[in-house]
C-alpha cells in the first residue's frame, strides 16, 4: 500500500527517535555508527520529497549534536494543554492565532514547574485576559495523529468555567479574542465540537459529563496569574 506523505513524516520522525534514544543510552561504538547510519538515511529520505534538501552532512551533525545522554536524551513527545472555556449561556471563548490567522480554543506548551491545569489558567489568562477554573478533562489527543503538529505531542484538553477577567488580547500571540455562540463557531472548531468527547463540553451539568470527570493536581492559588483564590 502506497504511504501518503503525511504517514511517510510521521514514520521518518519515528525512526529517528528510535535512532537519537539509541544514542542517547550507548556505550557501544558499534551501535552510535549504525544509529548515526540511520539518521543519515532518515535525511536522504526527507530531502528525496523536498523541494530543496538540507545538506546532508550538516543535518545530520546538528541531530547528532542535539543528543542529550541518558535520560535526557530519550525522545518523548512534547506535552501541550487545551482550554474548552464555556460560560453559563454555552457561548465558547476563542482567539485568532497570530502565526496562522486560524480560530481556535486557548492552547499552549507544558511549562516546567506547572501542572498541567496550572498551565492551562496561565495560558488561558496570558491570551485571552479570562480567569478560569478547570473543571475537567476532555480528553487527550495525538497531535501527529490528529495533523495538528509536525512534532510529536500529546494535548490534554481542558473544560474550563469563566470566574472573571477582561477580554484582552496577548499582543504577541493573539490577532483578537471573543465569545461565541455555538451556531456561530468558526468550521474548523464546529468539526472539533461536534467530537462526543469535546461535545459534551456543552452539557458540563448532566449526569453523564460528570460521570467522565478524572482527577487532576487543581491550580494552587498565587501559582498563576488567572486564579481565582476559592
Amino acid at each position: 500500500m502506497e504511504l501518503e506523505r503525511r504517514d511517510l513524516e510521521v514514520a521518518l520522525l519515528e525512526i529517528e527517535s528510535i535512532a537519537r534514544t539509541g544514542l542517547a543510552f550507548t556505550s557501544s561504538g558499534y551501535e552510535r555508527e549504525r544509529y548515526e547510519e540511520i539518521l543519515r538515511v532518515v535525511v536522504r529520505l526527507r530531502n528525496a520529497e523536498a523541494p530543496i534538501g538540507e545538506p546532508e552532512d550538516e543535518t545530520v551533525g546538528a541531530l547528532i549534536r542535539g543528543v542529550a545522554e541518558g535520560v535526557a536524551g530519550y525522545v518523548t513527545p512534547k506535552c501541550a494543554v487545551g482550554a474548552v472555556v464555556v460560560d453559563d449561556s454555552n457561548r465558547m471563548l476563542l482567539i485568532q492565532r497570530a502565526d496562522s490567522g486560524v480560530w481556535l480554543y486557548p492552547t499552549g506548551w507544558a511549562d516546567v514547574g506547572y501542572s498541567a491545569a496550572e498551565v492551562v489558567v496561565k495560558e488561558v489568562f496570558e491570551e485571552t485576559g479570562i480567569e478560569v477554573v478547570p473543571e475537567a478533562i476532555l480528553g487527550q489527543i495525538d497531535g501527529l495523529r490528529r495533523g495538528f503538529t509536525r512534532v510529536a505531542m500529546y494535548s490534554t484538553i481542558f473544560l474550563c468555567r469563566p470566574v472573571g477577567g477582561t477580554l484582552r488580547a496577548h499582543p504577541l500571540e493573539v490577532r483578537a479574542v471573543r465569545w461565541f455562540e455555538r451556531e456561530e463557531l468558526p468550521e474548523n472548531v464546529a468539526a472539533l465540537m461536534r467530537l462526543p468527547w469535546l461535545e459534551r463540553a456543552f452539557h458540563r451539568d448532566e449526569p453523564l459529563t460528570r460521570a467522565w470527570a478524572a482527577y487532576f493536581d487543581p491550580p494552587r492559588p498565587g501559582r498563576v496569574d488567572g486564579v481565582t483564590p476559592r
